[in-house]
């Protein structure tokens, strides 16, 4: 019998209730510029892009990211909206140099253990939480981003662990959070 594969990705998601209202914003773009895509996921700032695991060798997968947890617990500020034109409006955070030294051993550990590459978009690696993508045509976009290029979103929050998420074929699903060991 042939093994399937699953879709996962490593993300950070921000805790309740801030996850609702960047769902709030997502719904937003939904009902307004009709932008349903970003709402196929929970609000999270992705670490390493989706990749194919076996599915009979999730446990391993998941006792191996057990092991890359020894991370200090640090504060990530969101400040304001920004985009990739001519489809993603995302909210953006101020620059943090933990979460930039957090991505890079994370990335290394899942590369060296894990043999998966390609862990950030081709652009490299630039941490936002998308609210509208894929789906959001040219003119919804330029309507939008005239909205929210200047519409204030502030927010911090304590990030402490990082999360795997699984496609079930329809969304993407918190699966398993990898809590800090030095928080």
């Amino acid at each position: 019998m042939k093994s399937t594969e699953a879709r996962y990705f490593l993300a950070i998601i921000p805790p309740s209730p801030l996850a609702e209202e960047i769902v709030g914003v997502k719904k937003l773009f939904a009902e307004k510029y009709t932008s349903k895509a970003a709402l196929r996921s929970p609000a999270h700032l992705t670490l390493h892009m989706p990749f194919l695991w076996k599915e009979r060798n999730e446990e391993k997968l998941i006792q191996k990211l057990e092991q890359a947890v020894d991370f200090e617990p640090f504060q990530l500020m969101l400040n304001g909206f920004g985009a990739f034109p001519p489809r993603t409006i995302f909210i953006k955070n101020e620059y943090s140099e933990a979460l930039i030294s957090f991505e890079k051993e994370l990335t290394a550990f899942t590369k060296r253990e894990l043999k998966l590459l390609n862990s950030t978009h081709n652009r490299g690696f630039h941490p936002h939480i998308t609210v509208a993508f894929r789906d959001l045509k040219p003119d919804q976009f330029t309507l939008a981003w005239q909205a929210f290029e200047h519409r204030p979103f502030d927010a911090e929050f304590a990030v402490n662990s990082f999360w795997l998420l699984k496609h079930d074929g329809k969304v993407w699903q918190a699966h398993k959070e990898f809590c800090f060991k030095r928080d």
